[in-house]
């Protein structure tokens, strides 16, 4: 009998404390739209009450404060300097009815940290070759263009005058995010290490080639590159639209957030293709993830709202007032990119994003990136792409080493 009410006793103490955890939390993000998200969650019902405060990095936001939100929703939150701060959330999938097979699987290994799900894939992004939908014959594949079949379109599409440039297929020197895509398509395979590690043949295979896109035919590398650059000088403080559409270029790069909130009808006369290699497209780093703070109250609340989000309806619904108030013009699909749920971006997405019908690769073409360090957005941008264009500039190859570079970036940046 004694111990009869003992049980009693702590299992209603534990049923007291469930009633009493708040029944509003805090979610940190660095995605606007998740203002809008939550205040259409707290009008679809009257319990719980989901408080937005935007941070431009939640990732290095959380090693900064005392009080943690109970919900974050940020890309770069897969390293292991920020991973650890979230409870776990295979029960979601065991209790609570959450569909694990409905999420994009690449993705959600991402969020398998230690042997345990810390993490769900919210979003993500692709990158692409924009080109006149006159030169549909571009690519033999309906889906995917490789690094080749870009070169060649774009060599054949060259001419000069007078040691100048009048058009120009594509300016692989004038866009750093596609050096880094050739990068990581040759298998340069950037991660997380102490603190980052890579494979240097591979990054040196991909520097060779795009070297040799200035430098094929035994012409002079200098003398392509200053024209080049000329010319980007001369015409790229137009948009991009404009200049396909007037001839002066054939091929420009975009990610899929920025091709599907271009104006629709300046993209009338564009088509695209996803840029990759063997039936494989790499996903744009900085996919945005969710977690649970482990030290969140709020244990109630945010599982409803994590259920209600992950909903093929709720996001249906988001996408259908979004377009309602414009706001599809200014962001993309769910939380800037494609949905990581796979009924959402393969039936839904098309019916809201047209040009998508007919190049929507097949779910296993994605290649996730590998888990990369806090940081990685201004390393790549700082580090990585600057290096990738001194090694094509430089003929001599007296350029400072990566290795160097990063260790100087972490010793200004140890914050």
């Amino acid at each position: 009998m004694k111990f009869f009410f003992a049980v009693l006793i702590i299992s209603l103490g534990l049923i007291s404390c469930r009633e009493e955890e708040p029944n509003s939390f805090i979610i940190w993000t660095d995605r606007p739209e998740f203002a809008f998200y939550t205040e259409f969650f707290n009008a679809s019902q009257n319990r719980y009450n989901a408080e937005v405060r935007y941070f431009p990095s939640p990732a290095v936001q959380l090693s900064q404060s005392a009080e943690p939100p109970d919900l974050v929703i940020s890309s770069w939150l897969t390293s292991s300097a920020v991973s650890g701060q979230f409870r776990a959330l295979d029960d979601f999938f065991d209790l609570r009815g959450l569909d694990q097979t409905s999420f994009y699987p690449q993705l959600l290994s991402l969020g398998f940290i230690d042997g345990r799900q810390l993490l769900l894939p919210v979003s993500f992004n692709l990158p692409s070759i924009v080109f006149p939908s006159s030169h549909g014959n571009v690519s033999s594949n309906p889906f995917i263009i490789d690094l080749e079949e870009i070169k060649t379109g774009s060599k054949a599409f060259d001419t000069r005058a007078n040691n100048a440039y009048t058009r120009i297929g594509f300016s692989p020197l004038s866009n750093g995010e596609f050096l880094y895509l050739t990068a990581s398509l040759y298998g340069a395979g950037f991660m997380e290490g102490t603190p980052l590690a890579w494979n240097s043949s591979m990054l040196d295979e991909a520097v060779s080639w795009l070297t040799f896109w200035f430098n094929d035919e035994n012409e002079n590398l200098q003398g392509n590159i200053q024209m080049e650059d000329d010319f980007a000088f001369r015409y790229f403080f137009d948009p991009p639209d404009r200049l396909i559409n007037s001839g002066r270029i054939l091929f420009t790069y975009m990610d899929s957030s920025d091709f599907f909130t271009f104006p629709e009808d300046r993209r009338i006369n564009l088509s695209f293709r996803w840029i990759g290699a063997n039936d494989m497209i790499p996903l744009i780093d900085g996919g945005v993830f969710f977690g649970i703070h482990r030290r969140t109250q709020a244990n109630r609340a945010v599982e409803a709202f994590t259920l209600w989000f992950f909903s093929m309806e709720t996001q249906r619904e988001l996408l259908e007032v979004s377009r309602e108030l414009r706001l599809d013009e200014i962001y993309f699909g769910i939380a800037g990119g494609f949905s990581a749920l796979r009924t959402v971006t393969e039936q839904i997405f098309p019916q809201f994003y047209p040009a998508l019908i007919g190049h929507l690769p097949p779910g296993n073409f994605f290649s996730p990136p590998n888990i990369l360090p806090r940081g990685w957005a201004s390393i790549r941008e700082r580090v990585i792409i600057p290096y990738i264009q001194d090694q094509i500039r430089n003929e001599t190859g007296q350029v400072r080493s990566l290795e160097n570079r990063i260790s100087e970036w972490y010793r200004l940046n140890r914050d």
